[in-house]
């Protein structure tokens, strides 16, 4: 899949992303705003990541995780956790970009982009995303591709032994 947001495109991984996606991936900035990410984030870490969604695409699931591209190469990646039984239209959403990206609006064309994916293509009608309340950049990226903030979740999350508040931001699609 590929889609174009105009400062990036938003596609599907490829094993030749490996080099690149264990480089840009191994960042203690970008793991420490995320709650599942790695840090080091290893060869062996991007490897196994891309088996996992190889592994996805044979058992037939659809594809929800992308590579963001900016300038011809590897920028980052986003996805969407959908949910199941009654949550099954709505998905949770998570991004990172290497950090000599950051500040250039190409997150927020990315989450747009995959946010309308979602709506559209797998015909989500809720997608949310929860930065720790700490992280002001992510908090402004959500805003300006549209999300609400909804909620604070003091104490929610723990990552690295580091009890961390969060936000709930989301966008709601209400079909034609």
């Amino acid at each position: 899949m590929r889609l174009e947001s105009g400062s990036c495109v938003v596609r599907s991984w490829r094993w030749r992303d490996l080099p690149t996606l264990a480089r840009q991936a191994n960042s203690i900035a970008v793991s420490q705003n995320m709650l599942r990410f790695p840090y080091p984030y290893t060869r062996r870490d991007a490897a196994l990541f891309l088996g996992f969604l190889q592994l996805r695409g044979i058992l037939g699931r659809p594809e929800t995780h992308f590579a963001i591209e900016a300038e011809a190469d590897l920028a980052g990646g986003i996805g969407l956790l959908i949910g199941s039984g009654a949550q099954r239209r709505t998905a949770e959403l998570f991004y990172w970009l290497g950090e000599s990206l950051w500040g250039r609006g190409i997150a927020t064309a990315a989450v747009r982009t995959l946010t309308e994916y979602g709506f559209r293509a797998l015909r989500l009608t809720r997608v949310f995303a929860l930065p720790f309340s700490d992280n002001q950049a992510s908090c402004r990226v959500l805003e300006k591709a549209g999300f609400r903030q909804e909620a604070f979740q003091p104490r929610s999350a723990t990552k690295d032994g580091i009890v961390h508040d969060q936000w709930m931001y989301a966008r709601t699609h209400e079909p034609p």
